[in-house]
């Protein structure tokens, strides 16, 4: 029987040497533009409870890839590119290798939240109008992958594969149009090249592969962080949705604050901090050349595989204290949090109605409903809701028909986002929205990118937020938000020592408070 690399038809896979580390491969790539890693990081070697073996199942893959041969990117306000994606999407080969992890090349890249105007246009016109873009990035942002480096962490084991594929193909709408003795010759060139990137890979054990840096607290107090609320202004922004709430006009709003701070730090650099700071099942980063994207997302959003899609919501969070007994308190005190509990299954709600707009109506079923989930510094409130597509639907349709998720906006959806847009005082970019992939075989998974950093325009943007109840108390909500920020200041480099003059500057500009101001 034939190996995979002496295979007749695409794709080209070559087994990669045993003991490389995936951080190791990511800066073999650096040369390249167009960087990814869909990076399952938790580095969590062996489940403490069937709930946590969960949490492990869904670290299984990482793939890695670089320098896409087309780009679609689009910013708020163009014209609409989401029929373009689902051109791009369609014209991927049908054919995946069953044996082989479930990405196998196609599109890479992240749908910003803002994507969301092109689907609501009536309904979110003229609700953002206040809000001030000072840190523009696209709202979709894919690239075409024909090469993927696919990470089994279970089995310890890793492949190259090359589909072969070129832009030519994309631009006449059949990827697959072309013989298979072309795209083999293709991809075999590709693999070559890639392959002599790994080569420089030094293979290391495993033990070291799973060791991770160790960090200080963060420090809220840092002088070079700024939010785009003082602590007041967020507890009264929630205050008024509670009002709303109570008035009639939604059951659930989510409202986050804006942290920004100096990009000190090459962001390939700082993703890699930050996976060892805040290592997270969904994590990731993208580099979509004028921004990048770095998330530590402990949630899924949308995983489509043979037909059948699974969403993730996650709603209620206490911290991780790194007492055991501690800990158990505290996930128990969650599961019987009524508000906790009703905030989840509000939004278990909206996303069973998402997706019954492409899912068979029968096979959609709430498989776990309000299950703790631990991640390195806080407990999630965890459902999962399922079912089987219709004929004629595809993964294109499955997104447009869900996005953005219901836990980050709030239910009933398009009430929750005008009140989001009223509120919030800057566009969310790439928070709240998903990073993710489009398979050649139709498959598709994609995060909701919460815990994530945005690089762009010299700034970081670090955005947190939650939920909104009738029964939320401004303070705690507010607590909360820095709660879940904790991993990714841990991740940031020490700010230089302030000068005089922006002391002088930081005291009298009210509108980015230092932390210390806001807690």
């Amino acid at each position: 029987m034939p190996t995979h690399s002496q295979s007749s038809r695409p794709p080209v896979v070559r087994p990669l040497p045993s003991g490389l580390d995936a951080a190791d491969l990511f800066q073999a790539l650096s040369g390249l533009p167009g960087r990814v890693w869909l990076d399952s990081a938790t580095g969590q070697a062996a489940p403490v409870s069937p709930v946590d073996d969960v949490v492990r199942q869904l670290s299984r893959y990482s793939f890695l890839t670089a320098a896409p041969i087309k780009r679609l990117v689009a910013y708020a306000g163009e014209p609409n590119p989401w029929d373009e994606l689902s051109r791009l999407v369609t014209a991927l080969p049908r054919d995946v290798d069953a044996s082989l992890p479930p990405f196998q090349g196609g599109l890479v890249g992240v749908v910003g939240y803002e994507a969301a105007r092109w689907l609501e246009p009536v309904e979110l016109a003229g609700c953002h109008q206040h809000q001030l873009d000072d840190l523009p990035t696209p709202a979709i942002s894919f690239g075409v992958y024909d090469w993927v480096i696919a990470i089994d962490h279970f089995e310890n084991r890793g492949w190259l594969i090359c589909q072969g594929f070129a832009a030519e193909d994309f631009n006449s709408g059949e990827a697959d149009h072309c013989s298979a003795a072309t795209r083999i010759q293709r991809a075999n060139q590709r693999a070559d090249q890639i392959s002599d990137l790994i080569s420089a890979v030094q293979p290391k054990p495993l033990e070291q592969r799973q060791q991770r840096r160790r960090f200080d607290p963060p420090d809220r107090g840092r002088n070079d962080l700024h939010s785009n609320f003082t602590g007041k202004e967020f507890r009264a922004a929630v205050a008024e949705i509670v009002n709303r709430i109570r008035n009639g006009d939604s059951f659930q709003v989510n409202l986050a604050q804006r942290l920004t701070t100096a990009s000190t730090l090459d962001p390939a650099a700082l993703y890699l901090r930050l996976r060892d700071a805040n290592p997270a099942p969904f994590a990731g980063f993208y580099d979509g050349g004028d921004f990048q994207v770095l998330s530590s997302s402990p949630e899924g959003f949308l995983q489509l595989r043979d037909r059948h899609v699974e969403t993730r919501p996650i709603k209620g969070t206490v911290p991780r204290t790194g007492d055991e007994a501690a800990d158990a308190k505290l996930a128990d005190e969650l599961l019987r949090s009524e508000k906790d509990r009703a905030e989840n299954v509000m939004i278990v709600d909206l996303m069973r109605n998402d997706l019954s707009r492409v899912c068979r109506d029968e096979s959609v079923v709430v498989s776990r409903l309000c299950e703790v989930e631990r991640y390195q510094f806080v407990q999630h409130l965890v459902s999962v809701v399922e079912g089987d597509l219709v004929d004629g639907v595809d993964a294109v349709d499955v997104l447009r028909a869900c996005f953005p998720g219901g836990s980050v906006t709030g239910a009933p959806k398009i009430e929750a986002m005008k009140t989001i847009a009223q509120l919030e005082r800057n566009p969310r970019g790439p928070y709240c929205g998903s990073m993710g992939y489009f398979g050649c075989g139709g498959g598709a998974d994609f995060n909701i990118l919460i815990r994530t950093i945005t690089a762009t325009g010299g700034r970081l943007q670090i955005p947190v937020g939650g939920g909104i109840t009738a029964r939320s108390q401004p303070a705690a909500e507010e607590a909360e938000t820095w709660a879940k920020a904790t991993g990714m200041l841990r991740a940031l480099p020490s700010p230089p020592p302030p000068s005089p003059t922006k002391i002088a500057s930081s005291a009298t500009h009210s509108a980015n408070p230092k932390i210390s101001e806001t807690v």
